[in-house]
């Protein structure tokens, strides 16, 4: 017999089932749609399971994954880091000048600088209290006019030089290009971070109430200052890996990223309210943007604008629904 539950005046099995529900359905929403459209791609398109499409599915999908890795961390505190865009095209073009150098030099550079650039915009944010929207923004701007300072309003590509530099975003290891195997690896060093380190459940504890997360004693500051660090050296990571595969460091790479890395965290099902997410929900969600997109280049009749308003009409599907699993949550 069903026990009353006064302040939900639901029974209790039923309400228990529906948060059930909602959770599951939160938590492993967007793995399931992936599933179908994968299957739908496979019997509609016959190159779309084909080894070069799904290679370059995945490799397309690494950089994307390293970025939305560094904005999930940020997310996941409530807060939010419009300039890894800017910033990713930062460590492309650093990475190809350093590669004059060296393929040391080449990796080390747009790491410093974009990492510093993190520093920077993390103190603002979380010591100096300024708003995280308005930081990042001004970084989105700011490190643009960087990257077109450096390279004659982008009129001069540096292009990369050293070979063996060249090589880490070209060649493969058993068959897959190495930019995916150090996504692959990111992907894992977060996770390990983020559910089996203090530092991990501090930052879930921050994105789930501040105040509360104070009081028990975490150094919200801190915690909030390191993850726009992370956020900044995954961007130049990723920038970095983007001008080894593409031989050049492109100044007007990257434009948009921001808004594609926030999509693939919140379409993964990691609110954009903090508190919740993980990083293995990220990559499926990445890989569903670029199989949606892939999906679209292989009916071929579409022009780019019915492609946005395809990828923003699904974004926008899967807020809507996120927010109706988290209030149901709530009930």
């Amino acid at each position: 017999m069903s026990v009353i539950v006064p302040e939900a005046g639901l029974p209790t099995t039923k309400r228990f089932d529906r948060e059930t529900l909602a959770l599951g359905a939160q938590k492993y929403g967007a793995t399931v749609v992936l599933a179908l459209l994968v299957v739908i791609g496979t019997i509609a398109f016959p190159t779309f399971a084909s080894v070069s499409n799904v290679s370059n599915i995945a490799t397309q999908s690494s950089f994307l994954v390293i970025v939305a890795a560094g904005m999930t961390f940020v997310i996941l505190t409530g807060g939010i880091d419009l300039s890894v865009g800017s910033v990713f095209a930062l460590g492309g073009v650093l990475a190809a000048y350093g590669s004059t150098f060296g393929s040391v030099e080449a990796l080390l550079l747009p790491l410093v600088a974009c990492g510093v650039i993190g520093m920077i915009q993390g103190f603002l944010v979380a010591y100096v209290g300024m708003a995280p929207f308005i930081v990042t923004l001004a970084g989105l701007l700011g490190v643009r006019g960087i990257v077109f300072a450096s390279t004659n309003a982008g009129s001069n590509t540096p292009i990369v030089s050293d070979l063996s530099f060249k090589a880490i975003g070209q060649e493969t290891l058993f068959g897959v290009r190495w930019p995916v195997i150090i996504a692959i690896v990111v992907i894992i060093v977060g996770t390990v971070l983020l559910t089996r380190s203090r530092g991990g459940q501090s930052i879930l504890a921050v994105g789930g109430s501040e105040s509360a997360a104070a009081l028990m004693g975490v150094a919200v500051a801190r915690i909030k200052f390191s993850v726009y660090v992370v956020s900044g050296l995954c961007a130049g990571l990723a920038g970095a890996l983007n001008a080894a595969y593409s031989s050049s460091g492109v100044p007007t790479v990257g434009a948009g990223l921001e808004l594609s890395a926030i999509a693939a965290v919140v379409i993964g099902g990691t609110l954009l309210t903090g508190g919740r997410g993980n990083l293995i929900s990220t990559v499926v969600g990445v890989l569903l943007l670029s199989v949606i997109q892939n999906l679209i280049n292989q009916v071929g009749s579409l022009s780019s604008s019915v492609q946005s308003v395809v990828s923003g009409l699904f974004l926008a599907i899967v807020v809507i629904v996120q927010t109706i699993l988290s209030r149901t949550q709530r009930l």
